[in-house]
């Protein structure tokens, strides 16, 4: 036990220096509390009892009657249990941890006997011949009573710890996992780890202390110590996997290859089988315990071998044979375990199947047969019969290898050393119910091992089927997988993973917690991911908005540009644009916009993904049903006018974002809106010098926005300001040369929602457009998804050039052979061209009165004459088609009455406004009858 010699007695030192002692040992032992190594609460509790007695001691030393003999008494006891108490805190800072521990029912009972007896001479104070103050005297008492009823015991995890030591030593329990699981319980209590070097340290020091015990000539206690020692060295962590081989190995060489009949002592006299338990009773002959006690219960008194009169009341344990008997049968086990290596190989699956059923069996029995099979190296040999083509036989070698490298890192380490032994099982994770379920157990198993959790991860697809698996309808199988999936999220590679097979949890984790080359890294695979729409709708919903929110306003540049990105791609939902719109995402993504930044490449990038951006959460307010409050959307005058200014001093990306912003915009419910704002801000003017870039895509998104700027007219002062003969000719260049259908459509759109002003359609006749136009719709080069828009525009362009105020420009309009073509169109158009179309028609029709040629006089004789000219019911004179733009001419009458039931109102009116230029023209003639 702990050596707690003291130094003689101090009776012939002075009272007064006897107290100055005592009082320092005090403050040495408040300050040595605070490093012991076990009871740290007991001890602190002694220190400051201890700490309450200083006071007294100082009131006493004032005193002048320090000479009498019951006070020295008194100051002898104290001071010798409180420098017993010192020696006791020093050495518990000091010595070896596990040997405090298992010494810490002694340590706590000398603590106790300290306090009982320090209170005990605090009572033997002559109070009464000790002029002391009420308070001290109070104190005193107070003290005393305190310390008589303090009661030191060792923690219940100490109490536990010595309880299954004392046990397994009763016992001779020699199972590998009851001494892993000590192992484990005394790390913890004394604060060491469980890793193989460090264990093996303290074991080492601990082993130390028998040669001091055996130094002390206690030999008690240097044998208790060495049963512990014995019962802890069973532990994985006490030695290393060569050194148990080795070990083995030597044994098993020893014993030979053939297994052992059992002695006759081993049977059991009744059972007549081979005794698990044998007992001695009072006839001295030994019984299995089971089998003697049915034999008294059942009325016998007499020794089944020797008749002899039994004890009811004696049954020993008979320890000697028992050994014997469980040493006879490791020995046949463990040639057993080494002989069954080459069944496993047979070519017989039944044989196979046998085989491993039986190992398990072994393995359930004991831990020890598990270290055997372990070291006889079977896991290789059981990984590789995963690749067998029997479900049987995968699916016992699975519940094998499960048992084995339960609790067993020897057995991890041996799976993950195997060649191709992680892939082998993760390819069970594809097959049937019971594998698929038998394989996650195992791999959730081996996951605690960090090796191996390394591997698992990195078998390819091993995640995807894990991912699979945690949405199972197997409760079970379903959470071992998300258990698994959460040990293997320690790698941001597997999350990664995870998240690109739909498992996000881990992801949003990292984004919100992560350290922040993390958190890009995280945002910037979010972003490259294909995702589904459930996939980014789900994201918002679990919360991934708002770490990055908080990156692209907070962060550097690479942290803006992973989260910009990520959001880019989620906005690209509709649904998540208003969301993000909500959550106030317009400011910050305008701010990086805005930004500026010392690198150019950078700035670049990001302010392209962030208009990209912008240009999603425009689409989702498009898009946003009339149920929904409203999203407000750019509505800040001063940003509109950053943007457009942004046009002119970014790149392509940026520019046809922004402009495709603005379009979107445009076919919003705040449209007018919009357009006026843009309009205000010299939209016009930048779009217009677009019209000449060399870059393709930005040129027709500036020709879409402009056309649908003009659109309706209503601004046609502002816009006549910019618009000039150069922009003209831009914009037939573009309707001559584009490939692109919708460009050529808003390019005519422009044509045709242009201010109706002189100057502007002149320059339009100069570029040569009318002709341009009328081919195009002639020859039918329209025939994409953007065909009935084309035809739209042109028409509407065409109808510029059909004014009744210039008859130059109708004439140039119906030599081209406008009029039969829009007739045409009154019945085959969508409802706009037939409006545009009937505008056209009727505009033609107003000048066709003045245009009509009266009917000649005829001269001569009438036989000898020419037919008479066909003369025109309505104008009643001689009328044509490019002539005169007549409609009956044009047989237009039919198709424009027929448009009377047309649904459109406004087609409606347009056939109505056509036919009554002729009504008008009959009631003319009637009335001049």
């Amino acid at each position: 036990m702990l050596a707690l010699d003291l130094a003689t007695s101090v009776a012939s030192a002075p009272a007064s220096e006897v107290i100055s002692q005592t009082v320092e040992a005090i403050f040495e032992i408040v300050v040595a509390s605070r490093d012991v190594l076990v009871e740290k609460d007991t001890f602190k509790e002694l220190a400051t009892y201890l700490e309450r007695i200083v006071p007294i001691l100082r009131e006493l030393n004032k005193k002048t009657v320090l000479h009498s003999e019951s006070l020295n008494n008194v100051l002898e006891i104290l001071n010798r249990e409180i420098r017993s108490a010192k020696k006791m805190t020093i050495e518990c800072s000091k010595r070896n941890k596990m040997y405090l521990l298992m010494n810490c029912r002694t340590i706590v009972n000398h603590l106790q006997n300290t306090m009982s007896e320090i209170s005990h001479a605090l009572g033997l104070l002559p109070l009464t011949s000790l002029d002391l103050s009420s308070g001290i005297v109070e104190e005193i008492g107070k003290v005393r009573d305190n310390m008589l009823g303090a009661e030191f015991r060792a923690a219940i995890a100490e109490e536990e710890i010595l309880d299954k030591i004392e046990t397994g030593i009763q016992e001779r329990n020699v199972d590998r996992s009851y001494a892993n699981s000590l192992v484990v319980l005394i790390a913890k209590a004394v604060g060491i780890s469980t890793e193989r070097s460090a264990w093996k340290k303290e074991l080492e020091e601990f082993r130390s202390e028998i040669e001091n015990a055996r130094l002390r000539k206690d030999q008690a206690e240097a044998i208790q110590m060495e049963q512990i020692i014995a019962l802890l060295e069973r532990a994985d962590a006490a030695s290393s996997p060569e050194e148990k081989e080795r070990k083995y190995f030597t044994k098993r060489r020893s014993l030979g290859s053939q297994p052992l009949e059992p002695l006759q002592s081993f049977h059991c006299p009744i059972t007549g089988d081979v005794m698990v338990d044998p007992v001695e009773t009072s006839s001295g002959q030994t019984f299995e315990r089971t089998a003697i006690e049915k034999w008294l219960a059942d009325g016998n008194s007499l020794c089944p071998l020797t008749r002899t009169s039994l004890d009811t009341s004696i049954l020993r344990p008979n320890k000697t044979l028992r050994q014997s008997i469980e040493e006879w049968k490791d020995r046949n086990t463990m040639i057993m375990i080494a002989s069954m290596k080459s069944k496993l190989k047979s070519e017989d699956e039944e044989e196979v199947l046998h085989c491993l059923e039986e190992l398990l069996d072994l393995c359930k029995q004991r831990d020890l047969h598990q270290e055997w099979v372990l070291l006889e190296d079977y896991i290789p040999i059981l990984l590789q019969l995963l690749g067998v083509r029997k479900p049987e036989i995968r699916n016992q070698v699975l519940v094998n290898l499960f048992i084995l490298v339960k609790d067993n890192d020897d057995a991890k380490e041996r799976t993950a050393r195997a060649d191709n032994g992680i892939e082998l099982i993760v390819r069970s994770l594809g097959r049937r119910v019971e594998e698929r379920k038998l394989a996650v157990a195992l791999l959730l198993e081996l996951s605690k091992y960090n090796l191996i959790r390394d591997k698992i991860g990195k078998v390819q697809g091993s995640i995807l089927l894990l991912v699979t698996m945690s949405n199972s309808d197997d409760n079970q199988a379903a959470r071992d997988a998300r258990e698994l999936l959460e040990n293997l999220s320690f790698s941001d590679q597997n999350v990664i993973q995870m998240a690109k097979a739909n498992y996000f949890k881990h992801l949003l984790q990292r984004l919100s917690t992560g350290p922040e080359d993390v958190k890009v890294a995280m945002a910037s695979n979010l972003a490259d991911m294909e995702l589904t729409d459930h996939n980014k709708e789900s994201l918002l919903e679990g919360g991934v908005l708002g770490p990055l929110l908080d990156m692209v306003s907070h962060g550097d540049v690479p942290i803006k540009m992973g989260a910009v990105r990520a959001l880019r791609n989620l906005s690209s939902l509709p649904k998540n644009g208003l969301q993000m719109i909500r959550a106030g995402a317009e400011r910050p993504l305008l701010d990086l916009l805005f930004y500026h930044s010392s690198s150019a490449s950078s700035l670049s990038s990001l302010r392209a993904h962030s208009a990209a951006t912008i240009l999603h959460l425009a689409r989702s307010v498009v898009f946003q049903e009339s149920s929904q409050t409203p999203a407000s959307f750019l509505e800040s005058d001063e940003d509109i006018s950053k943007l457009l200014y942004l046009i002119n001093l970014t790149g392509p990306d940026v520019q046809h974002s922004i402009i495709l912003t603005f379009h979107t915009l445009c076919q919003s419910p705040s449209a007018i809106n919009i357009k006026t704002k843009l309009i205000e801000s010299s939209a016009v003017q930048v779009l217009i010098q677009l019209l000449e870039h060399e870059n393709p895509n930005l040129r027709a998104n500036a020709v879409k926005l402009l056309s649908c700027l003009i659109e309706g007219g209503s601004e046609a002062i502002s816009i006549k300001e910019h618009v000039g003969q150069k922009c003209i000719e831009n914009i037939v260049k573009i309707i001559k040369s584009s490939s692109d259908e919708e460009e050529i459509a808003s390019a005519m759109g422009v044509i045709s929602n242009l201010p109706e002003i002189t100057q502007i359609t002149e320059w339009f006749v100069d570029a040569g457009v009318l002709p341009v136009i009328f081919n195009f719709l002639r020859n039918g080069k329209q025939n994409g998804p953007h065909k009935n828009q084309v035809i739209e525009n042109a028409v509407g362009a065409i109808c510029r050039f059909t004014v009744p105020s210039n008859l130059e420009w109708q004439r140039s309009a119906a030599e081209a052979g406008i009029i039969p073509l829009f007739v045409q169109l009154l019945e085959s158009g969508t409802s706009l061209t037939k409006t545009r179309a009937a505008l056209s028609l009727s505009r033609f029709s107003q000048s066709s009165p003045r245009l009509t040629r009266s009917l000649p006089k005829r001269r001569g004789l009438w036989c000898f004459s020419p037919p008479p000219e066909t003369v025109c019911p309505v104008h009643g004179g001689i009328c044509g088609i490019v002539s005169s733009f007549c409609l009956v001419e044009a047989d237009a009458v039919r198709p424009l009455v027929r448009m009377l039931g047309e649904p459109d109102p406004e087609a409606c009116e347009a056939s109505l406004d056509a036919l009554v230029t002729l009504i008008e023209v009959c009631r003319r003639r009637l009335y001049m009858l």
